[in-house]
Order: structure tokens, then C-alpha cells, then sequence
């Protein structure tokens, strides 16, 4: 699906890549930026499909509850989160991101 809808695929990632640091947005804020709305599930495919080595910042990028969507005990949801907080974003209790202090894009 990424070779065939690239146009997509840039678009999204050129959204991702204007969330700044120590910010994240949901799914469904990249694809309603990126003139996509109710596309929540289309920006998951195009940062899977991430050029390896990319320095788009796929990992400000959350669920709409402010937590993060990939697997439990997965090497990519603990670099996420390390990540995030190497930018200053601090998780509660219940593993999630207070969306309200620390999303970029508003609704």
C-alpha cells in the first residue's frame, strides 16, 4: 500500500516532522493535519513504513488516550517512550501522557 499512495505517505510525514520537541499528537491530529480526517489508522501504515534510518520523529506520534500503541515489552515501545521522555514528556501512573499539557496540535 506505501508504493502505491506515496503522495499519502509524504504528506503524513511531513506532518509528523512539525510536531516539536517535547510534544506529541494523537493519530487522528496527524491525519486531520495532514487533510486526512478520520484517517487515524492511515498514519500508523505510512510511519510503518518509515524509511529506515529516518529522522521523522515517529515517536511523538500517540494514541488518542496519550499512550503509546505498540506492543507491550517491544523494543519499539520502550524506545518511544524513551524518547519522549529524553524531550521532557513525563507519563502518569497509568502509563499515559497528559494530552492536555503536552499536545502540539489543538482541536
Amino acid at each position: 500500500m506505501a508504493e502505491i499512495e506515496p503522495d499519502i505517505n509524504q504528506r503524513i510525514w511531513q506532518v509528523v516532522t512539525m510536531i516539536p520537541r517535547g510534544k506529541v499528537a494523537t493519530y487522528g491530529d496527524v491525519a486531520a493535519q495532514a487533510g486526512l480526517p478520520g484517517a487515524a489508522r492511515r498514519v500508523g501504515r505510512a510511519l510503518k513504513y518509515l524509511p529506515p534510518g529516518t529522522r521523522i520523529p515517529w515517536h511523538r506520534v500517540v494514541n488518542a488516550q496519550g499512550g503509546i500503541s505498540l506492543a507491550d515489552g517491544s523494543a519499539g515501545k520502550y524506545t518511544q517512550r524513551e524518547r519522549l521522555e529524553a524531550e521532557g514528556v513525563s507519563f502518569k501512573a497509568n502509563g499515559k501522557i497528559d494530552l492536555g499539557r503536552f499536545r502540539a496540535f489543538t482541536r
